[in-house]
């Protein structure tokens, strides 16, 4: 150690001490100012006991992204997306990735979109619904005694939750089924009524990564209308999926395509390769977005229209979506959504072929792979084996799923840019060492084999 990086050392001791900080602030303010630099080691110390962001197989959001990406959006964090007078290329970006959204999903006027970007799309969730409600109070009138509700499988983000909560919907959750986990036409028709402001869709179930028949929801809903039934729209939650059916499903029916589908959400900082949070919102055409939920601000001297839930917010993340566009285009996009997805199914391959191991499914849709423990499985559980991951520090949830199949208790991984060849490949020794440790303490001198080429 040199005689600087010493004195660096004894200066930071000095800091904190004359401070008066022995620990970080819980409870109160100190007294006194601390310098930056030790206030950044003290944090960065505390910061250390989180888990590592590569390693997190719970998460869809974005964990990594270019040092290009984190520069462009470094120099806009200090811009609020409201001061479109004052950053009008930056309000000019966000319009840019509305329209390419818009053309990506086959909205009827792609170069004259309805649409915006949001915190992440839960807020997108929420704007959609509420337009789903205000179009239905205009159908059928101020007859305050009817009760406006939403139809969506229980496998539904808990977002859509909050949004009948805090806006006073009735949710009509579908509860799953035997091997039906997420909704369907027919379970779909056996909800709605005239009081139904709208069906969620939801393409890539938070729960096991499957898309949800949106086609065969809209050919039955359009069905009930031509019988003198209500005329009911399609909202589709493609929080995940809005980013990669696009570039690895391209014939397959999911968006504006489907003429009920009239508005569609997605997470820019999950499939979209962007760090959280950013959203996006789309209407199919300014009819499907009702006028009285669009607000005209006189903020800083311009007219601002505005539809959202919050207000102030950085234009980081709508630059980093931006670059992300900029940077991979159609095919960059399609090379590194169909990398995942070849990483999801290699995983389900090796996992499918381990007798402990039930698989649910494998990646063809989202590239999420999830399992469950085969019926003769006994004295260990799914819980179990995502602890004994964790020791490894791998983050593989274990949960049971909604209404309908509480009973069924499942592991997800969900595999994301980042996660190589080689990562998921250490995952499945981990996976394997798991299991024959769990074995082993459950059924002592029984010796098992991992999945090909991993034998203990």
């Amino acid at each position: 150690m040199t005689a600087d990086n010493r004195s660096d050392l004894e200066q930071l001791r000095n800091d904190l001490v004359m401070g008066g900080w022995d620990v970080l602030p819980r409870e109160r303010l100190a007294d006194n100012p601390l310098p930056a630099n030790a206030a950044y080691e003290a944090i960065h110390a505390d910061l250390e006991l989180d888990g590592s962001a590569r390693l997190n197989l719970a998460t869809f959001v974005t964990t990594s992204m270019e040092p290009q990406a984190k520069a462009l959006m470094a120099q806009c964090m200090d811009k609020n997306m409201v001061d479109k007078d004052e950053y009008p290329q930056t309000a000019d970006i966000e319009q840019r990735c509305v329209k390419i959204l818009a053309d990506l999903w086959h909205a009827d006027d792609p170069a004259n979109p309805t649409g915006c970007s949001t915190v992440g799309s839960s807020e997108a969730c929420m704007l959609g619904g509420l337009a789903l409600k205000h179009r239905w109070r205009a159908r059928v009138g101020d007859d305050l005694t009817r009760r406006p509700n939403l139809v969506l499988g229980a496998n539904a983000q808990i977002c859509w939750d909050k949004f009948c909560r805090y806006f006073e919907v009735e949710p009509r959750l579908v509860p799953l089924e035997g091997d039906r986990l997420h909704l369907d036409a027919q379970s779909a028709l056996e909800y709605v009524d005239e009081n139904t402001i709208g069906v969620v869709a939801i393409l890539g179930s938070t729960m096991d990564g499957s898309y949800e028949p949106v086609a065969e929801i809209a050919a039955a809903l359009d069905k009930l209308a031509a019988e003198g039934g209500p005329d009911i729209p399609i909202h589709v939650d493609a929080a995940s999926g809005g980013f990669v059916a696009p570039f690895l499903d391209p014939d397959l029916p999911w968006d504006f395509r489907l003429p009920r589908v009239a508005s569609i959400n997605a997470s820019g900082h999950k499939y979209g390769l962007v760090y959280p949070g950013v959203g996006w919102a789309i209407w199919r055409d300014a009819d499907a977005l009702p006028d009285d939920l669009v607000f005209h601000v006189n903020y800083l001297g311009g007219d601002m229209p505005t539809f959202a839930l919050n207000f102030s917010r950085p234009g980081m993340e709508v630059v980093g979506q931006y670059f992300m566009f900029t940077r991979l285009g159609f095919e960059g996009y399609r090379a590194v959504q169909q990398a995942s997805r070849d990483v999801a199914g290699r995983i389900a391959g090796k996992v499918g072929a381990m007798p402990q191991f039930r698989m649910l499914s494998n990646g063809d849709e989202l590239p999420v792979v999830t399992f469950t423990t085969a019926d003769d499985v006994d004295g260990w559980d799914v819980f179990a084996v995502s602890r004994g991951l964790r020791e490894r520090g791998w983050q593989v949830p274990a949960y049971t799923m909604p209404k309908g199949r509480e009973d069924l208790a499942v592991l997800r991984i969900v595999c994301r840019s980042g996660l190589t060849t080689d990562l998921a490949d250490w995952l499945l020794r981990d996976l394997a060492t798991t299991v024959a440790n769990l074995e082993h303490a459950a059924h002592p001198g029984h010796e098992i084999s991992g999945p090909h080429g991993f034998h203990h």
